[in-house]
């Protein structure tokens, strides 16, 4: 399980450092893709096998399925971990998530999470995302 939050910073060839938290559960080979809000998806193999399965079985006659699968599965690479635990990030997905030099990287669950650091600040101020709010909401879905 993925939890915490990382500050980081990319470096001139593109790579980022893994939290070393992070690096047992991810593997030294995993998928990376666009992300929702700006910020890119990292999952473990074995946790993108679950998702893919779940994809394929989207409606192809549907067409929001068919753009969302083309959205996440046409972002995504696989990756590797340097023997430094370094990550390159493709031009492609650092312009996705506006990462230009600091990176704030966290764990959501069963995947990880890498947002440009003005990105998460904007989105931890926005208000509409009150914390109260969301908890309203949630409780609805019965959590």
């Amino acid at each position: 399980m993925f939890i915490g939050e990382y500050q980081h910073t990319i470096d001139d060839k593109g790579r980022i450092i893994m939290p070393s938290k992070f690096r047992e559960d991810l593997g030294l080979n995993f998928i990376m893709t666009k992300g929702l809000d700006n910020c890119l998806f990292v999952y473990p193999k074995q946790e993108w096998m679950v998702l893919e399965e779940k994809l394929r079985s989207l409606p192809l006659t549907n067409r929001d399925a068919r753009a969302f699968v083309r959205f996440f599965f046409a972002g995504a690479t696989e990756c590797t971990l340097d023997k430094q635990g370094r990550v390159l990030v493709p031009a492609n997905l650092r312009e996705h998530a506006s990462l230009i030099k600091d990176a704030v990287i966290i764990g959501v669950s069963t995947r990880i999470e890498i947002w440009g650091k003005e990105e998460w600040d904007t989105y931890n101020d926005d208000d509409s995302l009150s914390y109260d709010n969301i908890a309203e909401k949630m409780a609805e879905l019965g959590i």
